[in-house]
């Protein structure tokens, strides 16, 4: 019977490929065959505190990190964020919420290991204002952590961390507007936490503004280590 039903699921609502968002060729993948190769995984010289790609082989940390100190004690990221730009696009502003199982997979896959290895008590995905969440019926986010937790069998705190202003979307802004953009945004929801590792989870990473505002927050409320997953990165 549940083969039955799967069939039946796969004829009226097709899985839709995260990348070319046709139904998936062959039926019952996540991902087309002829498309797997279109996401670009971030290499392995990538810098040692926010994940990004380095122009050098021989360096340890980007130029922006070697400038800025973060809040965070190390970042990670699955893709560079080009291969992928279109198909978080839809994920996020197209109801490809469906896509999330995919990306959950993926995250788990590639980073299982270090996940290990932070130890951490809970994920917490970045919140977005309730009146988005409204407009847009998720947050893409919460999904991706969701599916992690489920995989990796770690709690996630989705109501923990609370974006109490409704911000200005942050690729529309430059580097300092980015931080400017975030002071007060995001608040705790309760007076005892009692977590004292989190990994915080959002989609994509550029200069790490939203992250660092979030993690000052959850440290203050006094989580001590802070690390960060997120789906893509970019060098803007």
């Amino acid at each position: 019977m549940k083969k039955i039903f799967w069939w039946i699921r796969e004829l009226l609502f097709p899985r839709r490929c995260p990348v070319c968002d046709n139904p998936v060729n062959p039926a019952g993948k996540k991902i087309c065959i002829s498309c797997r190769s279109k996401l670009k995984y971030v290499p392995e010289e990538h810098c040692m505190k926010c994940g990004k790609p380095l122009l050098q082989e021989n360096e340890e940390y980007c130029a922006e990190c070697r400038q800025r100190e973060h809040e965070f004690i190390q970042g990670k990221s699955l893709y560079e964020y080009e291969s992928a730009a279109a198909s978080i696009y839809r994920f996020k502003y197209a109801k490809r919420r469906e896509y999330a199982e995919f990306f959950g997979e993926e995250l788990s896959e590639r980073f299982r290991d270090i996940i290990k290895e932070w130890d951490a008590d809970a994920l917490i995905p970045i919140p977005i204002h309730e009146t988005r969440k409204r407009k847009r019926g998720y947050n893409q986010a919460e999904l991706l952590a969701e599916q992690l937790g489920k995989r990796l069998d770690i709690p996630v705190e989705s109501k923990l961390l609370v974006r109490c202003r409704k911000t200005t979307p942050q690729k529309e802004l430059n580097a300092v507007q980015r931080q400017n953009n975030l002071k007060k945004a995001f608040k705790i929801s309760k007076n005892d936490v009692k977590l004292s590792t989190i990994i915080v989870i959002d989609d994509i990473y550029t200069t790490g503004s939203t992250v660092d505002e979030a993690t000052r927050i959850l440290k203050r409320a006094g989580i001590e280590k802070v690390y960060v997953l997120t789906l893509a990165i970019g060098n803007i």
